[in-house]
């Protein structure tokens, strides 16, 4: 084993035996891909991808449930709570953002990532982490939440479903994503575990939740 595939084994196996992981979930109409994005002018259309949906949806739903995105220093026992941006590794101050600066952000770290050019500081101070792995055709996981973080966010992959749609008696066929948060359950409760995953569902599914400043 490499030495940075040995740190990542020793982090996750540490993450198992440090925090009381459990994981709840929801699924979702990803309608931002569509709906909403039709109310947008042409020109900003092709500037918007999926992923900054989310990763709005989570500043939104950080701000409303602080515990998810808190920490427990180990060596006072206390728990630390951090009002600065998101880091998703690292957009900071996402919350100020608008969908379209995020994009750029995540297409610019990319692009680094891509050509090896990544620094430390590009990795360093994360508070929460969303990890995508519908990109590999996952329907649903567990992840494991990176310490000292609180909680992980795990996307999944899109699969057409029947549904019923706005307690219509028909069923209709919709694009439905499975969502996973897991969470240290010393830190936070069931309720703002779930709370949080009902933001995230809220914004995805329409935007128009929070202001759409692009």
């Amino acid at each position: 084993m490499s030495r940075m595939r040995l740190r990542i084994a020793q982090r996750l196996k540490e993450a198992q035996n440090t925090c009381a992981m459990l994981t709840t979930f929801n699924e979702q109409h990803p309608g931002y891909e569509g709906a909403a994005q039709r109310r947008l002018p042409e020109e900003t259309r092709h500037k918007l991808g999926f992923m900054s949906a989310f990763v709005k949806a989570s500043a939104y739903a950080l701000a409303d449930q602080p515990s998810v995105n808190a920490v427990i220093d180990e060596s006072t026992k206390e728990i630390v709570y951090r009002d600065y941006g998101l880091v998703v590794p690292v957009i900071r101050n996402v919350e100020t953002m608008n969908f379209a600066d995020i994009e750029r952000t995540i297409n610019a770290l990319g692009e680094k990532a891509r050509s090896n050019q990544l620094a430390v500081e590009d990795m360093d101070g994360g508070t929460f982490t969303i990890s995508n792995g519908g990109v590999f055709g996952s329907l649903f996981g567990t992840p494991i939440i990176n310490p000292p973080q609180s909680a992980i966010l795990g996307m999944h992959g899109i699969f057409e479903r029947p549904v019923a749609v706005n307690g219509k008696a028909s069923v209709e066929i919709r694009p439905m994503m499975y969502v996973a948060l897991t969470y240290d359950h010393r830190l936070v409760d069931g309720r703002e575990a779930v709370t949080f995953l009902r933001k995230i569902k809220a914004v995805v599914e329409d935007p128009r939740v929070v202001l759409l400043d692009v």
